[in-house]
């Protein structure tokens, strides 16, 4: 049975991991961190998974409170692996000295906050024991069902190489909004780049994770590295009432006063990138909204340029906040038409009921049934079992290593470019 440590939890993922019980997981957890809300938080949302009617999990948090959580927490060794999801600054010299140690390491994104950062990623990435990103895009039910549409030769037809760019992504998100039903509080320092990491950082390790599955772009030797082609970042001005409410924390905490412009917070969370990965040219764009609106969630957009057809997912206000999948012709609508009929069966073997609706002249959408997917929320269990999977087998996951070494490469470059935006107040 397996041990877990969870190291100063200041991020609702680390939780997240407990969402559901494990059989191979010890329930006795042990929790290491500084006293304060961000602990406070982190117990009370277990205490709601142990209580709720519905699959109540059976955790039983032992907590070392103290000012130096990482030393204690190496002092004692209780468990094989530890959790972390909090602070990023800082973030991968914690991974290295738990690495050094001899600890598997399950950490939230982004690892990288500046530049320098990427030596120590570079270390902990090298050989075992496993240090993994917290990375859960990939087990999405229609992320699934996009990596089969572009991987088949006759519908997709390949990357189009000349289209620039070839991926495009873009995602919206909003700094008030509600996990598991009840509204999120974010500790004060989610607002503070040099902490959370900035735009260029953020949610582009997402984007970027996602290109690099759609392209199979695993390094090998021969292959060429990601490159950044430009990158730019900018703020959003978030109202003091907001950073309250959503903090908890009143007035604005000293750290973060310089970037206080009258009645509001500026906060350096935005960026575009646009960058080379395998052959083909992607652009990747992500905001910071101040509330979700009534009804509606975060937002995004991903268009695929294949040579055969294009691929769509959206999801806005005009989707119902629902992601909506379309491949639509790039030439012979008759042959696109073929070319779906003849993948479908294939997609339906993976996510079962998947079918196509004619949507226009050339424009299919694809429709997974509702339920499939079990939801965002609950793929960190998932990634939380496949990690002990490794771990019990003894598996190094060399490849997923090297990508992931390889994507923090091309931020650190995205870093260093917009850090210039920040210093001017963008």
């Amino acid at each position: 049975m397996h041990a877990l440590a969870f190291l100063e939890p200041g991020h609702f993922h680390a939780t997240l991991t407990l969402r559901e019980a494990n059989p191979r997981v010890s329930p006795e957890i042990s929790v290491y961190a500084a006293a304060g809300p961000e602990l406070d938080d982190f117990l009370a949302l277990i205490d709601r998974f142990n209580r709720r009617a519905m699959r109540p999990t059976r955790w039983r948090p032992r907590v070392q409170v103290g000012d130096d959580p990482l030393a204690r927490l190496l002092a004692d060794r209780p468990p094989d692996l530890v959790v972390l999801a909090g602070r990023n600054g800082g973030k991968a010299r914690v991974i290295r000295h738990l690495h050094d140690a001899g600890l598997h390491v399950l950490a939230d994104k982004p690892w990288l906050v500046r530049p320098r950062d990427l030596d120590d990623i570079r270390a902990s990435l090298g050989a075992a024991p496993i240090a993994r990103e917290m990375m859960t895009g990939r087990r999405d039910a229609v992320a699934r069902l996009v990596k089969r549409l572009v991987d088949d030769p006759v519908l997709f037809g390949g990357f189009a190489s000349t289209a620039t760019p070839a991926i495009e992504q873009e995602s919206v998100h909003h700094f008030e909004k509600h996990v598991d039903g009840a509204p999120l509080r974010r500790p004060w320092w989610y607002f503070d780049s040099r902490v959370q990491g900035g735009g260029a950082v953020d949610i582009p390790t997402h984007l970027v994770d996602q290109a690099q599955w759609l392209l199979h772009a695993e390094p090998r030797p021969t292959s060429r590295p990601p490159t950044l082609i430009a990158a730019r970042g900018w703020s959003t001005r978030v109202p003091l009432e907001v950073f309250g409410r959503v903090t908890g924390t009143r007035p604005v905490p000293p750290d973060l006063r310089p970037g206080v412009v009258g009645d509001s917070l500026r906060v350096f969370c935005n960026a575009e990138l646009t960058y080379s990965l395998a052959g083909v040219t992607a652009r990747a764009v992500t905001r910071w909204e101040i509330s979700t609106p009534p009804g509606g969630g975060d937002t995004s957009r991903l268009v695929l340029h294949g040579r055969a057809a294009l691929v769509r997912v959206e999801q806005s206000a005009a989707t119902g906040f629902q992601r909506r999948v379309t491949v639509e012709t790039r030439g012979d609508a008759a042959a696109t038409a073929r070319a779906l009929d003849a993948a479908l069966p294939a997609v339906g073997a993976e996510l079962p009921g998947a079918a196509a609706t004619p949507r226009g002249p050339g424009v299919h959408e694809i429709v997974i049934p509702a339920g499939l997917d079990p939801g965002h929320e609950a793929h960190f269990a998932e990634l939380l079992d496949e990690t002990l999977d490794w771990i019990d087998a003894g598996h190094f996951p060399a490849a997923v290593a090297e990508q992931t070494l390889a994507k923090y490469a091309l931020l650190a470059d995205a870093a260093a470019a917009t850090a210039a935006d920040e210093a001017a107040g963008r």
